[in-house]
């Protein structure tokens, strides 16, 4: 059973990685508590990302979506949904250039690059969440089990968990870039552990 997850995808900033768990995440859902009350920052445009900014508007003033583009790549219900709501502000054409520290070391802010004119600016925040997609970890089976193009194991056709390679199943995020949760990982690891063993 191959159940390698997925691993999110950062910026690749040096500051980025330096505040990573002191107002940099991956997890809307698993960090967005700490910042009940404060300004925070999401960067990216599709779905994810506006399902994490509206999230995070249960706990935070106000939430800045910094997209490269002059719109949302997010299906339009989404993207909707995210710009109708009064505490989500998009920040178009706009890339982040560095996570500024302030005096005890943690998030206080952004440097952004208008993908256009080339201006930087700052935005304030306490926090930074980075909703640009994820990498399944499945290098390893790669010209072994059917793949798509973004390296996801695909299930055979009419099931779930079975591979293309008799015996071998799959289970959770490697195969999931749908929902990517772990009541249906673990699901998903649950069937592939009765077809296993049967």
């Amino acid at each position: 059973i191959i159940a390698t997850g997925a691993t999110a995808k950062y910026l690749g900033l040096p500051s980025e990685t330096k505040f990573r768990g002191q107002g940099v995440s991956a997890c809307a859902t698993c960090d967005g508590a700490f910042y009940r009350g404060k300004d925070v920052a999401v960067v990216g445009g599709g779905d994810s990302a506006c399902e994490e900014a509206v999230f995070l508007t249960r706990f935070c003033s106000s939430v800045k979506i910094i997209h490269r583009r002059g719109e949302f790549r997010a299906s339009k219900i989404m993207a909707d949904r995210a710009l109708s709501n009064p505490k989500i502000e998009p920040v178009w054409d706009s890339v982040v250039d560095e996570i500024l520290p302030d005096e005890n070391g943690l998030c206080r802010g952004v440097v952004v690059r208008n993908a256009k004119t080339g201006e930087k600016s700052e935005i304030a925040c306490k926090a930074v969440f980075v909703a640009i997609g994820h990498k399944p970890n499945t290098d390893i089976f790669k010209g072994i089990l059917e793949m798509d193009d973004e390296g996801y194991i695909v299930p055979l056709s009419g099931t779930q968990v079975k591979t293309n390679v008799e015996n071998v199943f799959v289970a959770g995020d490697c195969a999931d870039k749908t929902f990517r949760q772990a009541i249906t990982a673990s699901a998903m690891g649950c069937m592939a552990a009765i077809l296993a063993s049967s």
